[in-house]
Formats: C-alpha cells, structure tokens, sequence
C-alpha cells in the first residue's frame, strides 16, 4: 500500500498538465476543496515588494539588519467548497462559476466588478464573494443562485467569514496591495467593513490606521483587527456592535508596527506581535487590559500550534523559539536556540503539532531547518532556491516548498535559476524533489478525502491551470 508521502513523491513521476479552460470548469474545479496551507497573502509579485515597504520602522539598535518576513500562501481566486458544490470566482468576467461536486454541472451567475475572494458560510447556504471593481460584497445563495449586493466601503482588498457563517468583514490588507489599488479617490486607511449575511447589510467601522491582520474568536462572538498601534475588540453578541479601541504601543512617540494577531483557542487573549520588538503584547479582550511579555530579539512570525495548547514566536533577531503555554500564557516560556548557519524568521507548523520547519523569506539563503518537538533535534537543509512558502501535506508527513523567481543565492547556472519551483521533501528522510514550473503558482489545493492535490498556476497561454501533485 502507497502511504499519503509515496503518493506525493510518486505524482510528479507522471505530472499531468490539463488543458486551461477545461481544467478550471471540470476536473479542478469538481474534485478541488479550495483549502490551502499557510499564511495569508499571494504570490512574489504582490505581497513580497508591498510587505517590504509596510515593515519599515525596525526596532533601534536591533542585531536583525533583515527586511520583516513576508508570508506567501497561495490563496488568490481560492475555490470555496461546500459539500455539494465548488464556487470559483472569474474575475474578468464579473462571475462565480459554481460546479456540482457529484455530477460535474456547471452554472454560472453574475456578481460585480472584478470579484477577487470567495468564501462559503459554515452551514453551506451561501457564497460569500468580494467584488474589488465595484467596491461591493456579493452574497449568493448556494441552491438557487439568487444574489444580493451589500455596498462597502471603497478600495478594500480583502473578506474573511465568521466560523458560524453569520459575519463578513472587508478590509485592505496591505500585504496583499497591487500597484492598481490605490485609487486616487478620498482614502481612509482606518476602515473596515463588517458585514451581517443574513441582514444583508453593512456596518462601517473605524479601528486604527491600516489594519493588518482581522481574527475572529473560536465562537464568533469578537472580531478582533489589529492595526498599526490600536487593537480593535468588537463584540458580535450585540444589536449593534462597534469597536473598542485598544492602544498596544507602549512608545506613542516612535511605536514598533504591529504585523500580526492570534487569538488564544479559548477566545480569552489576543496575543500580537510587533516588528523590531522584544515583546509582545497581551490583550484581554474581556477586560482590554494590555500587558507585555518577553520575547527576544525582533519577533517576526507568531503561530498558535493545531492543537492549540502552544503559541510559538520566532525571535529572528536573536535567533530562538520562544514557546508560550496557552493555558498559562504568563508563565514562563521555554526557549529554543536555533541554529547558527541560517537565518530563521518563519515557521510552519505539522497538522499534528510535532513538527516544525524553519526557514526566511528576507535571507535570500536557500535552506531551511526541520525541529522535531518530540525529541527536540533541529537540522538544517539546503534547496535548490531561496524559499517563499512552505505548505504541509494533509497528513504532515510531506512538506511542499515554494521558490519564486528571485535568486538570491542560486547558482546562476542552475536549471532554476529565474525560474518558479517547487520541492517535495518526505518529512521521514528529508529526500527532495525539486520540480521546475513553467508559471507563477497561485493556489494549492486537494480533495476532501486529501488522495488528490494540485498547484494551480497563472499564465497567460494558460489562463489558470491545475498541475496535479499527488
């Protein structure tokens, strides 16, 4: 019997490119669940240039001389499932395409300008779509097709789904900013949109200048945005909610930029982590009292485990882990040191918590270091490219790493040089397998039962077309 890392490494043995616009109308879009791993944002050419140029403001006298990290997930025109259905957006078309899971029907509705994001509400009713050209939220029902319009605030980029289906928020996420977002139009850049679905309507709010990063508790009961110096708590429970503002900069003269939010499994803290830092910030969101915790040198990723009993910070400054029990988030942390040959600023985390790869997105170094948390052993890796992203398999025994075309530190006369990749690498021994790719890659995908994945990769002879990984 093939286990889930064979068929991964054996896929590649017989790539299967699919012609472009039946690839995207059939077989992806039937078997597709539309979930992706890792962090928010998109490929090299919109959230690399822009994360650079946000992340300014590194903290004074910090050892780190390194850019902040950018986080690449490959989450643009995402497929949105439900279990009978896979919505996809067209964005030069103005429509959602929905495709029958079982019999491979296709229906197609139109929506706005340029939808952009896609989402399905947790009991399957309805598909949530961004519209960035019309500056719109289309709420389809998933059965009949019937559309409505909620307007929204101009110029947003960005809409995430409560986990009970009930909220959508839209926002501009300025990691995921194109040179053509930037209207020339009355701005606001302390503003998002939240959205009631089944009220259909839409509620504006203020919360602090270019929120970053928008988490919603476990239960759906807050929405938390953090922005560059406020955290802003909004509870959902109420007839009508607004936020509550919420200073997380100890230096009002000169305070680090917050990047980052996540929240504690049991919705009691959001824990935020700062650029050029040596801590991070604690918020009770029942209380909003802030306080501080130790963190070494520059934070620059912050992950709550899977299995939520851990957040990890990678302290790329000093070079270490430092792990928060999240039962006990004030208790004292224990600290990893990592290795000296690299440079360390992101990380990854195995669906079952047991592992962890290492690598930086700022470096230009091509490795990365795998940590086994069961024994505590860290190696380090080299690869045919600097990595963008690192994916884990479904069953985290395989790990899927990006390359973009920048070089850095490839051999010029590498088959890879100025070229897109990816490599498999079996989390058992380590063995790679670097893949050469004729496009930038977009979107990674897999079924439901996981047996089937795909990179969908954008070209302009291909349109968007689905490489089949395993």
């Amino acid at each position: 019997m093939k286990t889930a890392s064979t068929r991964w490494f054996a896929a590649y043995s017989w790539l299967l490119m699919l012609p472009a616009w039946s690839c995207m109308e059939s077989d992806l879009s039937s078997k597709a669940s539309g979930d992706a791993y890792g962090g928010e944002g998109e490929g090299e050419g919109e959230g690399e240039g822009e994360g650079e140029g946000e992340g300014e403001g590194e903290g004074e006298g910090s050892a780190d001389p390194y850019e902040p990290e950018v986080e690449s997930a490959y989450t643009a025109l995402l497929p949105a499932a439900t279990d009978e259905h896979v919505f996809i957006a067209n964005p030069d078309r103005g429509t959602v395409t929905r495709v029958e899971a079982d019999g491979l029907g296709v229906d197609t509705v139109s929506v706005g300008l340029d939808p952009y994001v896609v989402r399905t509400t947790a009991d399957h009713s309805a598909a949530v779509v961004f519209n960035r050209g019309s500056d719109d939220v289309s709420v389809v029902d998933t059965a009949t097709l019937a559309v409505d319009q909620v307007p929204v605030r101009p110029d947003f980029n960005q809409l995430l789904v409560s986990p009970d289906g009930r909220w959508a928020v839209a926002y501009h996420d300025a990691e995921r900013r194109t040179s053509g977002d930037l209207s020339d139009d009355t701005w606001s850049f302390n503003e998002v949109s939240l959205i009631d679905i089944q009220a259909r309507t839409h509620i504006p709010m203020v919360v602090g200048f270019n929120p970053r990063k928008v988490e919603f508790t476990a239960d759906s009961a807050r929405m938390v945005v953090v922005s560059d110096a406020y955290l802003a708590v909004v509870d959902l429970t109420v007839p009508e909610p607004e936020p509550v503002r919420v200073p997380i900069a100890e230096d009002s003269v000169e305070p680090p930029l917050a990047e980052e939010v996540v929240l504690t499994p049991a919705g009691r803290y959001a824990i935020v982590r700062q650029f050029g830092g040596t801590s991070l910030v604690v918020a009770d969101l029942e209380t909003t009292e802030v306080d501080w915790i130790d963190v070494g040198d520059s934070p620059t990723d912050l992950d709550v485990t899977p299995d939520g009993r851990h957040a990890i910070a990678v302290a790329r400054g000093s070079n270490e882990l430092w792990v928060y029990d999240l039962d006990d988030i004030f208790a004292e942390p224990e600290v990893v040191a990592l290795p000296e040959d690299g440079v360390w600023g992101s990380i990854v985390m195995s669906p079952d918590s047991s592992r962890a790869l290492l690598f930086s997105t700022a470096s230009e170094v091509s490795r990365y270091a795998s940590w086994d948390r069961t024994t505590g052993e860290l190696d380090v890796h080299t690869t045919v490219k600097p990595i963008e992203s690192i994916s884990m398999s479904p069953a985290g025994d395989t790990a899927l790493l990006f390359h973009a075309r920048a070089n850095g530190d490839t051999d010029p006369e590498s088959v890879f040089y100025s070229e897109y990749a990816v490599t498999l690498v079996d989390l058992d021994d380590h063995f790679s397998n670097p893949i050469r790719l004729p496009a930038e890659p977009t979107v990674l995908a897999h079924t439901e039962d996981t047996d089937l994945g795909f990179i969908i990769m954008a070209s302009p002879h291909r349109s968007q077309c689905p490489y089949r990984l395993w």
